[in-house]
């Protein structure tokens, strides 16, 4: 049995429709991002074991896996510490409003999925290995952001404050920045093996990331939270001048 891209889409739907269902009924946010993480892993499980054995569908469905369940452990972890997640504050209790960010979520997978689908059922794979390091950096930078931001959150003495240390000292957002990293480098690893018009749908990827993170649910929403809670701290507004928004980068004189 083969699927094709829209089975894949209904699958991912389904998956958060059906985690969808407890988080409305308990009230609870601990589903969400592990709904997340656990639809890429199904997905990607999926094709593998449906298209023929390769190497190179290995390799990708592994940095999915490993990518999902890095990103799953860590988030599951630390919503069971925070027990609320304040995005969801005044959404979780309305049915539509619930269930249209879970139809999102499930989209949103699937369109970040498109080129390590269509990689799974080429016949003749091309890589460029380029990828694989560009994920690799990716990877490596988000899980050391999200580990930094974490145990300084846990230090009591550090109760209030922003955290401007580590990664966090040259961009203001180095885990979205390695989140970007970790899909470019799935689309720049698998599209020598795509036609011409594969590599415009497998584009879509990279593309939607990168529009998420910087312009709607991501930047947008952390920074003004953040303006919110400290924008009247000299401290944080000379943070935020001299501090890039993404790029981890030297710092502003």
């Amino acid at each position: 049995m083969v699927l094709n891209l829209w089975h894949y889409l209904f699958i991912a739907v389904g998956i958060n429709v059906v985690m969808f269902i407890p988080a409305y009924l308990f009230k609870t946010d601990k589903f969400t991002d592990l709904s997340y993480s656990l639809t890429f892993i199904i997905l990607i499980i999926t094709a593998w074991v449906l298209y023929p054995f390769s190497a190179g569908n290995t390799l990708i469905a592994a940095m999915v896996v490993v990518w999902g369940l890095r990103l799953g452990i860590f988030l599951f972890v630390r919503i069971g510490k925070m027990k609320r997640d304040r995005r969801f504050d005044g959404i979780r209790e309305s049915f539509w409003k619930f269930l249209q960010f879970w139809l999102l979520q499930g989209i949103s997978v699937w369109i970040i999925l498109i080129p390590a689908l269509l990689f799974m059922k080429t016949e003749v794979p091309r890589l460029c290995y380029a990828g694989l390091v560009i994920w690799a950096a990716g990877l490596l930078i988000e899980a050391i952001a999200d580990a930094q931001k974490y145990r300084f959150s846990r230090e009591p003495e550090n109760k209030g404050k922003f955290i401007d240390s580590g990664l966090w000292k040259i961009s203001r957002h180095p885990n979205y920045f390695g989140e970007i990293l970790c899909w470019v480098g799935v689309y720049v690893l698998v599209f020598l093996s795509f036609t011409p018009r594969e590599m415009l749908m497998g584009l879509a990827s990279p593309l939607y990331i990168i529009f998420i993170l910087l312009f709607l649910t991501g930047i947008p929403t952390v920074e003004k939270r953040a303006d919110e809670k400290w924008g009247g701290d000299p401290g944080y507004r000379e943070y935020k001048r001299r501090t890039s928004i993404l790029i981890p980068w030297f710092r502003k004189k």
